[in-house]
């Protein structure tokens, strides 16, 4: 079914996010702070709003990708969202999505927050998702649409929920690049081939631990963190030894020192004999 909605935000993931809403057949209206970037969806049918207040009036579903959460409000500010789901997109802390969405409910309005786990180039392929929290109706009334831009997950009814996990999976990510970057140096420094080491060697050796994972957080939720694999006490020997190497090899271990601290501090507390999953405890 054909919707209208309002998309307030055209860089590179709003307009993306705007491309895939007009591609499924729904009725587009566009805001964005430099009018001329609103062109190319023009010309594909989208209409242009010339103010927030006009654009959010235009539609009962709006969507906001912009900078950050004081944006949105400022943008938002002078718009009145009575009888409008606010779908915002924007990447944000908890605390944000909820003080935005006590503002929106405050002034008729209904929130639903959102964490984009794609890049632009991912929207409306297979592989993105965008995660939800909020009013749940107002996800389920416009799951059809949503879905036009990305597997919609609704994630429960506290509004900082989708923001949490949003933050929670670019921790993850960010971790993945300490490791890649960390890893490259330390290649780097003997001279060994980046453009063999990363796709033959470490990425299907990440592939291989990051299907460990699930069993992981089975301990994780249970508490118990007894391994049948290395220890903290081998873990500990471990990376003292690689902490050491890139000394040695005249590399910084910066990004390896913090997990380093974690694993000393685990284990002077007389824990060396539990797995890596009894490192959550001390964080």
């Amino acid at each position: 079914m054909s919707e209208n909605i309002s998309v307030l935000g055209l860089g590179l993931m709003g307009t993306a996010l705007a491309e895939s809403l007009l591609a499924a057949g729904h009725q587009i209206t566009v805001w964005n702070r430099t009018p001329a970037k609103a062109e190319p969806l023009l010309a594909r049918g989208a209409k242009q709003a010339a103010t927030p207040e006009e654009a959010v009036a235009a539609s009962p579903l709006v969507i906001a990708c912009l900078l950050d959460y004081p944006s949105v409000r400022a943008t938002l500010e002078s718009a009145s969202p009575e009888g409008r789901v606010i779908a915002n997109l924007t990447t944000g802390r908890p605390s944000e999505a909820r003080e935005t969405a006590e503002w929106v409910a405050g002034r008729g309005g209904e929130y639903v927050a959102g964490g984009i786990m794609a890049v632009p180039q991912m929207i409306a392929q297979p592989g993105a998702l965008i995660l939800y929290s909020g009013s749940r109706a107002a996800f389920e009334r416009y799951e059809g649409a949503l879905s036009a831009m990305a597997e919609p997950r609704f994630t429960g009814d506290d509004p900082g929920m989708a923001p949490l996990l949003d933050l929670a999976m670019l921790t993850g990510m960010y971790g993945q690049i300490a490791g890649l970057l960390e890893a490259a140096a330390l290649v780097r420094s003997a001279g060994y081939p980046l453009t063999d080491f990363v796709p033959s060697l470490l990425v299907p050796w990440l592939n291989a631990m990051a299907a460990q994972q699930p069993l992981w957080a089975e301990k994780m939720a249970s508490g118990d963190h007894s391994t049948q694999v290395s220890n903290l006490e081998i873990n500990r020997a471990g990376v003292a030894n690689l902490v050491q190497t890139f000394y040695e090899q005249g590399v910084k271990p910066d990004l390896l020192l913090p997990l380093k601290a974690v694993i000393d501090q685990r284990t002077a507390r007389g824990l060396g004999h539990e797995g890596l999953s009894g490192l959550i405890e001390e964080l």
